[in-house]
């Protein structure tokens, strides 16, 4: 990028930027150690099910790739919260910041008990229509899987709102801390579930059910003390603030729609591989589960970006915001590179330990290996800058470009691939390669040009 200047560097007063190295490690460590025990504790999980029977873990898959969708959801409130209170917070209006933080609870309350109502009484229905050509025992797996982790819907949806105010303040400790603790419960409860009284798939999702029941009960009794930085207490008392609530939604919805239309397009996917057999179908699982693994510094990385990014914008600091998306981008490229290289190593033993059949294996080490090849060339460009640019308020068009990379790219090439050619679960990765080009290119250029700074918010 020889000639082209990313960040004025004399516009910043580096004796007193917002987030200097430390406290910047401070923010960014516990995110990435929580990203990383997520993910690692999702890989025990789905070893722990697929101990059951194959038809146990692809359902599993199968269910999940349904909650993925609903997550997102989830994470896109989560993401207006966390932008909004950090610009209020780079702003110094601190009471604004805790007057949106009650409106998030709310809004986000109010929809995840809708969606968790809508999905307990289409269960049946909405299965069927999507995953109707999988045989008969994934398919009853299926509905009692989905059944009781579609109970866990507002306990994660608040946890994630809860989690978004501590890391807008700048601790993102806490919710690490918590989130920690919340997984072992949830392999301990697996233990008990699965292997004591031998409950298979509901024993898995029961589990899931208490630990994000408990990890919400104890992040929200927490933002109930006056020493941080956003408070939310009297939860009864909260009544909806419907201009401010519109605020948090201009944020929310865009977000929402990008990762909902994200979460379509593999469902669409999924939909596809479940009708190539369940060794296709666990072999893609595990990928899955080794792509999280491999890409989530990444994801921390991000996240923290946004909290820092958001501040910035609020406090008027705009070269400053450049800035930190391109010093965290390189961070991103290098945990990424390193990352893959660990999760290729592993791969063969963790499909080991899984009980994998032989075939499945094969094929999943043989797309990790691709994945481990492309990633670090473009992941960080196509999903780090993304995460800056929404902190500073510019969710529309990240969300334009991700639902037409999605479709047009990876869902369509993966599709085309499949029935013209008749490839296997790998035509999957194809696809999401050429996406993950496709935005990498689109988004350093949306950058580079600053039109996204005029998108601040507060």
């Amino acid at each position: 990028m020889r000639g082209i200047r990313l960040y004025d560097k004399s516009k910043i007063d580096w004796n007193h930027i917002l987030f200097d190295n430390k406290k910047l490690i401070a923010l960014l460590i516990p995110i990435a150690i929580e990203q990383l025990l997520n993910a690692f504790m999702g890989m025990v999980d789905t070893m722990m099910v697929s101990t059951v029977s194959a038809a146990a873990i692809s359902a599993v898959s199968l269910v999940d790739s349904i909650n993925n969708l609903v997550i997102q959801v989830f994470a896109a409130m989560a993401t207006g919260a966390a932008i909004i209170c950090s610009q209020y917070i780079g702003s110094g209006n601190i009471k604004a910041g805790n007057k949106a933080a009650r409106q998030v609870v709310l809004t986000v309350l109010a929809i995840s008990v809708f969606l968790m109502a809508v999905c307990l009484l289409g269960r049946e229905k909405l299965l069927y229509f999507i995953f109707g050509q999988v045989e008969q025992d994934v398919m009853e797996n299926a509905l009692v899987y989905f059944l009781i982790t579609v109970l866990s819907y507002p306990f994660l949806a608040l946890f994630n709102a809860g989690s978004a105010f501590y890391r807008a303040g700048g601790n993102s400790r806490y919710p690490m801390q918590v989130s920690v603790v919340s997984n072992v419960l949830n392999i301990v409860g697996n233990a008990v579930f699965i292997y004591g009284f031998k409950w298979g798939v509901a024993g898995a999702a029961l589990s899931t059910l208490i630990s994000r029941v408990f990890c919400t009960v104890v992040i929200f009794y927490s933002l109930r003390k006056p020493k941080q930085q956003i408070v939310v207490s009297n939860y009864l008392k909260i009544r909806p603030d419907f201009p401010l609530i519109w605020k948090i939604m201009a944020v929310g919805i865009p977000a929402g729609i990008e990762n909902g239309m994200f979460q379509f397009g593999k469902l669409a996917i999924q939909s596809t591989v479940s009708a190539m057999g369940t060794t296709a179908i666990a072999a893609q699982a595990m990928t899955n589960i080794m792509e999280n693994v491999n890409g989530i510094f990444g994801v921390g990385v991000g996240i923290c970006l946004m909290n820092v990014v958001g501040q910035c914008i609020g406090a008027g600091r705009k070269e400053e915001a450049k800035y930190y998306i391109v010093k965290l981008t390189l961070i991103a490229q290098v945990g990424i590179l390193v990352s893959c290289l660990f999760a290729l190593a592993i791969t063969k033993p963790v499909t080991w330990l899984a009980g994998m059949e032989p075939e499945s294996a094969a094929m999943c080490l043989q797309m990790v290996g691709a994945i481990t090849i492309v990633k670090p060339i473009f992941w960080s460009g196509s999903f780090v800058i993304a995460y800056g640019l929404r902190a500073a308020g510019d969710v529309r068009f990240s969300m334009l470009v991700s639902t037409l990379t999605m479709w047009g790219c990876r869902v369509a090439l993966c599709i085309f691939l499949v029935k013209a050619f008749h490839f296997g679960p790998m035509a999957v990765w194809i696809g999401m390669f050429v996406d993950w080009a496709v935005r990498s290119l689109i988004f350093t250029v949306r950058f580079i040009r600053g039109k996204w700074l005029k998108a601040a918010l507060v």
